[in-house]
């Protein structure tokens, strides 16, 4: 096979059983791997209501068909499961160097089934599959136990891994690799701690078969010269993801103090200047990558001073500089090496405890309830203190372990207001009253409160078009316009597309979708059109729907938080603003995608014309 390995590794953990199988032609043709494969397997696998820290659960991991090809940017791999944080479709991409490892060991994907009796580590190469007992890991954080299994096994190996939050089962916990790069989103890091799964350890040198390779290797050659001098590639270079702090500020949409501001009093003291002048060693690259978007930094001052890793990345610096108002980036920078060592996703940890915060100056939380604590915006020391509490669910940290969902129904009292999640996924820090379409894209996302599945905020707040789809320019983000939702719905399309392949989405930005058609052309060694690209899209975002409706989801659930839809932003350029005219928005979106305006259900036309009919039975 083309593309891939043409197989698929399956862990039954609860037998300690490892078994090979190929993919079938029909679902290669029809999904490719990457993440829509994956969804496949999930939709197959995984019953109805099943229990997502349950022995029903299924871990599935995706590589890609160019991860690993020297297409520009193209590292990336996915883990996809149902989520415990919503109870939904759980996806979460990474990128690095790990996903290129793992596919050189011969194999597209792994399913991990069922709980082992004991914490194991997957040791794989191309010759050998082995859960090797991991007792010894259990109770250690990420750093510790990637470089312990370099020690074990050999330095060759590249290790996946969870820290003490998986282990704990933080609904939130991410999945590591490289040490610092995070699939951080949705909770794996619980489902594989739910699994006694620690580790998984990869070394191989398999390449991935392209159809045809010089021309492959021409259309590739050609990105790579285009990119050289790109402008968003010297900006990345320069200053990291944080370059957009100042330009989502300068809206009015930079998320502060829980969401109560979009513009921050006291930013020159953590955007990208200040994180260049005061931790930054380097920029860093993942695999095939011009961009270099990484930021290798270290403390210099302060109570953490000589601690050395990666970041601190945009959302990090918006979650505990902005929402929780720390303007001190030692700590900032403190704060995510912690959730990268603990194996935490970013943005719900800073997002839960900016929620914390608020409750604590409305009183619905008290010293009683915080082991103590005063959880005071803009308090470093208290934001440390909860991420370890947290990471252990010890004390007040059991309840934020949660997230702010399901911490906002137990402590009542008017909490959920101000909860700033959607379908429970936490929200990302750019404020949608400022940008009215990045409102429908956090409604409408299948994993919950997500600004990637579309990166709606390419063409809005940065005010960079993307080149995957034409016209993808906003008129006015202040106006929710429902003839602009095209423009989302496209971009869902693309954007998943480019999942599946295994390419990072800042590519859109870059590189036009006649350039990935090439190349998947070249790749697979069959024709691939520019609507093929969006159909494969398309197909994959749909089914990953059904899995939502099937488990329960209405049109009901594609809503935002009532601090988004009741509270004027206070002062900036946004002042005054709601979201507005959710309800023609959606109506709009769900006829752009062929669902049912009343339940938000895909039509059963809809699912025969994506080759998804066998789904109509469980969901009509």
């Amino acid at each position: 096979m083309y593309g891939g390995h043409g197989k698929i590794l399956r862990v039954n953990l609860t037998e300690q059983k490892i078994s090979e199988e190929e993919i079938p032609e029909n679902l290669f043709n029809k999904f490719l791997t990457g993440s829509g494969l994956a969804t496949y397997y999930l939709y197959k696998e995984v019953p109805k209501g099943a229990d997502p820290l349950g022995p029903e659960n299924a871990l599935i991991l995706m590589s890609g068909p160019l991860t690993g090809t020297h297409a520009p940017s193209t590292g990336r791999f996915c883990w996809v499961f149902k989520s415990p944080l919503t109870g939904l479709w759980g996806q979460s991409n990474s990128a690095g160097f790990w996903g290129v490892d793992f596919k050189r060991t011969g194999y597209d994907g792994i399913i991990f089934q069922g709980i082992s009796p004991k914490p194991v580590c997957l040791v794989l190469t191309e010759d050998k599959a082995e859960l090797k007992d991991a007792e010894h890991l259990w109770g250690k954080n990420v750093f510790e136990t990637s470089h312990h299994i370099k020690k074990e096994f050999g330095e060759k190996f590249n290790t996946d891994c969870i820290g003490i939050a998986g282990e704990n089962k933080v609904r939130y916990a991410s999945i590591m690799n490289d040490l610092h790069r995070a699939a951080g989103r949705c909770g794996g890091g619980a489902v594989m701690g739910s699994k006694r799964l620690k580790a998984i350890a990869v070394s191989g040198k398999k390449q991935t078969r392209l159809a045809n390779p010089s021309a492959f290797t021409e259309v590739a050659k050609k990105q790579f010269e285009l990119l050289d001098q790109h402008m968003f590639k010297v900006t990345l270079e320069s200053f990291g993801t944080n370059a957009v702090i100042d330009l989502v500020n300068v809206r009015g949409g930079f998320p502060t103090r829980n969401w109560q501001t979009g513009v921050h009093p006291n930013l020159e003291e953590i955007n990208a200047p200040a994180l260049s002048d005061k931790v930054l060693v380097e920029p860093y690259g993942c695999f095939a990558c011009p961009l270099r978007c990484g930021r290798k930094s270290e403390i210099r001052k302060g109570d953490y001073k000589g601690r050395k890793g990666e970041g601190p990345e945009y959302e990090t610096v918006g979650t505990f500089g902005g929402m929780c108002m720390i303007v001190d980036m030692e700590a900032i920078t403190m704060a995510h090496y912690l959730c990268n060592d603990f194996g935490l996703d970013t943005i719900s940890t800073g997002s839960t405890i900016a929620f914390a915060m608020e409750c604590y100056e409305k009183g619905i939380l008290t010293k009683a309830d915080t082991d103590d604590l005063e959880l005071k915006f803009g308090d470093a020391n208290v934001a440390i203190e909860l991420i370890h509490k947290i990471a252990k669910r010890e004390g007040i940290g059991n309840l934020l372990a949660e997230g702010t969902k399901r911490m906002a129904q137990k402590l009542d009292k008017g909490a959920e207001k101000f909860a700033m999640n959607v379908k429970g996924l936490e929200l990302p820090a750019y404020d949608s009253r400022a940008v009215q379409i990045t409102g429908l894209a956090y409604a409408v996302a299948n994993r919950g409160g997500d600004h990637i599945t579309a990166y709606i905020q390419g063409p809005t707040f940065l005010d960079v078009p993307f080149l995957v789809i034409p016209d993808s320019q906003i008129k006015d983000s202040f106006v929710a316009d429902p003839e602009e939702v095209h423009i989302l719905v496209d971009l869902e399309n693309i954007m998943t597309a480019l999942d599946i392949l295994g390419a990072c989405k800042f590519m859109g930005f870059c590189v036009a979708t006649e350039e990935w058609v090439k190349l998947v052309e070249h790749c697979l060694g069959r024709e691939f059109t520019y609507e093929d690209m969006f159909k494969l899209g398309e197909r994959a975002y749909n089914l990953a729907r059904v899995f939502n409706v099937r488990e329960g989801l209405t049109r009901a659930d594609d809503n935002l938080p009532p601090r988004l839809l009741e509270e004027p932003l206070p002062d900036g350029p946004a002042a005054g603003k709601v979201n507005e005219n959710l309800p023609a928005m959606l109506d709009k979106y769900y006829e752009l995608r062929g669902w049912d305006k009343a339940t938000g259900k895909p039509t059963p036309e809809k699912l025969k014309e994506l080759g998804l009919e066998e789904c109509i039975k469980d969901i009509w």
